[in-house]
């Protein structure tokens, strides 16, 4: 069944690299839906009752939000998947993946986990403990391991420029004291966070981003869901908002099965 799951990822991800996110997901849902087939005996006693499709989940990253997954929800839905793409609230690893770890609780049935960018620290502290959640697939995302911080990810593999197009804003505590958030420059937008998308889009995007709290990537990751549920990963070969060598790295500790493009995001 792996060989065939495999074959079944490398001819989606062919036909389309701008739909690439969209046929990842999907290959990860075609995955899952091998694991919770009923037995072959069983499948044959009930061959008229197909077997239910799991619920996408798909989790955006950081200064975007869940209308960055429009097009993906578009493919899943036509496909037959149910599909929810909650909201990150991107204010830090812990208290974002908490969020997440509640919202699934609300969902019924088994789950394929989908995080970007960011979001993918998030979905590997989330999923950890819910026996529902099937599979993960990363989008060119971070897959950090216990006790590492996103910082240290991004020192240890340079070569991404969205560090260098960020802008740090103060803003107040609930509790007292001072927060940064970060924001991309907008002239800098098209090229450091998304430059396969028209940058009549993307001047879009750089106007309604969200912002990520700084204090992000210097938290360290404390729950990694990669070690006991299956993966799947697509690496990004032109994206220059986390370094290709990295994104490989951590595919590659994940045991994932990893498929690279030629994409910025």
């Amino acid at each position: 069944m792996e060989i065939q799951m495999k074959a079944e990822m490398k001819s989606a991800l062919r036909p389309s690299r701008r739909r690439v996110s969209a046929l990842a997901a999907g290959a990860g849902a075609a995955a899952l839906s091998w694991s919770v087939m009923p037995s072959a005996s069983a499948a044959r006693a009930e061959s008229a009752e197909p077997a239910a499709k799991p619920t996408v989940v798909l989790v955006h990253g950081a200064f975007a939000d869940s209308s960055s997954w429009t097009s993906v929800i578009t493919r899943l839905r036509h496909d037959g998947y149910p599909v929810v793409a909650p909201a990150n609230p991107l204010r830090g690893a812990a208290s974002d993946a908490d969020f997440l770890e509640c919202y699934l609780k609300s969902v019924k049935g088994p789950v394929v986990l989908a995080g970007h960018s960011y979001g993918g620290s998030v979905i590997s502290a989330a999923a950890v403990g819910n026996p529902e959640v099937k599979a993960l697939v990363y989008i060119a995302a971070f897959v950090p391991d216990k006790d590492e911080t996103l910082a240290e990810l991004g020192d240890r593999f340079p070569g991404a420029t969205l560090p260098q197009a960020l802008d740090p804003v103060p803003y107040p505590l609930p509790g007292g004291g001072t927060g940064t958030d970060l924001y991309v420059q907008k002239d800098k937008f098209h090229d450091a966070f998304a430059a396969d998308v028209p940058r009549s889009v993307t001047d879009l995007m750089a106007i309604t981003q969200r912002p990520l709290a700084a204090s992000v990537f210097d938290e360290k990751s404390t729950k990694t869901a990669w070690k006991t549920i299956p993966s799947w990963d697509l690496v990004t070969t032109q994206d220059h908002a986390i370094a290709p060598a990295e994104q490989r790295f951590m595919a590659t500790r994940a045991h994932a099965h990893t498929i690279a493009r030629a994409t910025s995001k």
